[in-house]
């Protein structure tokens, strides 16, 4: 008999975002054999459920064809003849919020994530802050499938298999026999992003003993990683030169992953990968902690010197007096906080 269960799953937003998602739905899955999940995202996004079976992934296209109030009816009509047991709206912005008023309007059952937006303004305003912290993401993704009749238990989560190790790596890399570190030293907003100049001074002691693995996404990113790779012996950039696809079967068979408060650091977790984030001026009282980490792997700025971090949820606030916060961390002490995760 055909599983009667097909859910809807809408998240437009950044990848680090959707990344979160990817535990909640193998809990799923789990919980639900035979379910069928219809994921609707931007096409940026599909690779990261490449490891699920009766996934739909629906891309949306809002520069042409999804685009504006005729776009969404447009979106709406793709949709409306599938037989879903629930929808989840993940994102809840303006956009998903008029597309599932269609799906209401015609009987579906929608559920939509609570964000925590009052609680986030207290966390990350300057004054009277409310320092304490916040359901994480993850949890607040789970309680909208409970809504829906789908409760999943996290502390049930297995992880998938370690994907075959990506050919072209051997293609573009000299494997050596040395345990092997990612880092991902970019971010979205400046208020997230490690100074670069002591970045460096991170590999030039790593790569001594280790094998470094760079991530990064754009051209000047790319040139970045490249001017590190000609600068270092057991150095390699993967930007441009190795898939995404190929970055995320990569990730699983590293030691370690360092990266900001951004996605790489959940890519890495989702597969099992030991992850130390380095935190600037957010925080991981905001809910974005990689998933599975001990709090141990994060480091973080000194609020008694900072007391206004967080600033804001996304990093793109820097208070007048928080322009060199982040230079506050040496690179010592994620030198020395890598030796102790990795050893």
């Amino acid at each position: 008999m055909k599983n009667p269960h097909h859910l809807l799953l809408i998240r437009f937003s950044a990848l680090g975002d959707v990344a979160i998602m990817v535990p909640v739905i193998r809990c799923l899955y789990q919980t639900y054999p035979g379910l069928t999940i219809t994921f609707l995202g931007r096409p940026f996004t599909k690779s990261l459920f490449r490891e699920f079976e009766n996934f739909n992934f629906h891309p949306v296209d809002f520069g042409e064809k999804h685009k504006g109030i005729k776009g969404l009816w447009r979106l709406f009509k793709e949709l409306k003849n599938i037989p879903f047991s629930g929808i989840a709206d993940l994102h809840s912005v303006l956009r998903t919020h008029l597309l599932t008023l269609l799906f209401k309007l015609t009987f579906f059952k929608v559920k939509k994530i609570d964000k925590g937006r009052r609680e986030k303004r207290l966390l990350t305003r300057s004054s009277n802050k409310k320092f304490q912290p916040l359901t994480p993401t993850i949890y607040r993704y789970t309680d909208v499938f409970r809504k829906l009749g789908f409760p999943v238990e996290l502390d049930a989560h297995e992880f998938s298999f370690k994907r075959e190790f990506p050919k072209s790596i051997l293609t573009h890399f000299e494997v050596k026999n040395k345990k092997w570190i990612g880092i991902a030293p970019f971010a979205s907003f400046e208020g997230k992003m490690y100074p670069l100049d002591q970045m460096q001074q991170v590999i030039a002691s790593l790569e001594k003993e280790f094998q470094i693995f760079l991530f990064g996404a754009g051209a000047i990113e790319k040139e970045r990683l490249e001017v590190w790779e000609r600068s270092y012996e057991n150095v390699y950039s993967t930007a441009g030169r190795v898939s995404f696809e190929d970055q995320l079967d990569l990730m699983p068979h590293l030691d370690l992953m360092i990266s900001m408060d951004s996605a790489n650091g959940h890519l890495a977790a989702n597969y099992g990968t030991p992850v130390l984030t380095l935190w600037g001026l957010t925080h991981p009282f905001c809910g974005f902690s990689p998933f599975n980490q001990p709090v141990t792997n994060a480091l973080l700025l000194d609020r008694k010197k900072y007391p206004k971090i967080p600033t804001s949820v996304f990093g793109n606030k820097i208070p007048k007096g928080y322009e060199e916060a982040f230079r506050s961390l040496t690179p010592l002490t994620v030198i020395e906080k890598t030796l102790e995760i990795i050893k």
